[in-house]
C-alpha cells in the first residue's frame, strides 16, 4: 500500500511499536546519556543547571535517565501514547521531568536550553527536505549561545551494507515479520504483527538517510558548528564505512 505521509502518527501511537523496539533498554539508553555528556563536557557542570530538551523523546528512557542524574529535562513527542507511557515510567522512577506534545517542525519553547538531544534515528520521517531543515532551524533557536545539538542518525553506508531485507521474530507471543529496501535516498520497512489469535496488523515507517556530507552541510546552514561524529552509544570515532551511527554533536556559537 501506498506510504502515508504521516506514518508516525499512527505506528508511534500504537501499543505495539514498544513490543517491536523493546529491545532497546534503559542499559543502552544510560550508556547513550554518558556518552553524549562527557563529549559535550557537560558532566563537569552542576547537574541541576543544566537544561536539557529531548525531541521525539518517545517512551522516554533518554529523558528518565537525564532525570535521574539530576538535570533539567524536557521531553517532546507527537505520540500522546508514547507521552503516557514516558509520565508512567517517570513517576516509577521517582523523577518529575516536564513533558510536551508537539510536531517537531513547529516545536517552540519560552526556555533556553544547554542542550538538545534527538535520539534513535528520530530525524528525516518527512517527505520534504525542506521540513527537516526547519526541524534544524527551531533547534538552533531554542539553544542558549554555546549550547549543545546531538543528532543520532543512521550510518548510511554502514545499513546498505548490512541491510537485512526479511526476518522474523516472536516479541511476547506475537510473530513480527519485518520487509526493509533502501530506495531513493530512504531507508522503509513494512513491519507485519500477528498476534496468538491470528489476527495482523501491518505499520510502514520510512526515513530519509543523510550521509555524513549532506547531514554537516545543512547543519551549517541552520548555523551550527560541528564538534565531532560519534559511531556508536560507547562514543568511538565515527568511521564512514562501518559505523553502526552516525552521532554528531555541534554547537551554536
Amino acid at each position: 500500500k501506498e506510504l502515508s505521509p504521516n506514518w508516525f502518527e499512527e505506528w508511534f501511537n500504537h501499543p505495539y511499536y514498544l513490543e517491536v523496539y523493546s529491545h532497546r533498554d534503559n542499559d543502552e539508553a544510560a550508556q547513550c546519556i554518558k556518552t553524549i555528556l562527557s563529549i559535550s563536557a557537560l558532566d563537569m557542570i552542576e547537574p541541576a543547571t543544566v537544561s536539557v530538551l529531548d525531541i521525539a523523546c518517545g517512551a522516554g528512557r533518554h529523558v528518565i535517565e537525564l532525570a535521574r542524574l539530576g538535570y533539567t529535562v524536557t521531553g517532546n513527542d507527537l505520540s500522546p501514547f508514547l507521552l503516557d507511557e514516558a509520565k508512567k515510567a517517570a513517576c516509577k522512577n521517582s523523577v518529575s521531568p516536564e513533558f510536551s506534545c508537539s510536531d517537531m517542525r513547529f516545536l517552540r519553547s519560552e526556555t533556553a536550553y544547554d542542550l538538545v538531544v534527538q535520539l534513535f534515528t528520530s530525524f528525516g520521517y518527512f517527505d520534504s527536505g525542506e521540513d527537516d531543515q526547519s526541524v534544524l532551524g527551531n533547534v538552533f533557536g531554542m539553544l542558549k549561545p554555546g549550547g549543545w545539538y546531538v543528532l543520532d542518525l543512521l550510518n548510511p553506508a554502514c545499513l546498505v551494507k548490512n541491510l537485512v531485507p526479511y526476518s522474523r521474530r516472536i516479541i511476547n507471543n506475537l510473530v513480527v515479520a519485518e520487509q526493509r529496501e533502501v530506495y531513493d535516498k530512504r531507508v522503509s520497512k513494512t513491519i507485519s504483527i500477528t498476534s496468538p489469535l491470528g489476527e495482523t496488523v501491518s505499520f510502514s515507517e520510512s526515513v530519509r538517510l543523510y550521509n555524513e556530507e549532506e547531514i554537516v552541510l545543512m547543519l551549517q546552514r541552520a548555523g551550527f558548528t560541528i564538534s565531532t561524529i560519534a559511531g556508536n552509544y560507547q562514543g568511538d570515532s565515527f568511521l564512514a564505512d562501518d559505523s553502526p551511527r552516525m552521532m554528531i554533536f555541534c554547537r551554536k556559537r
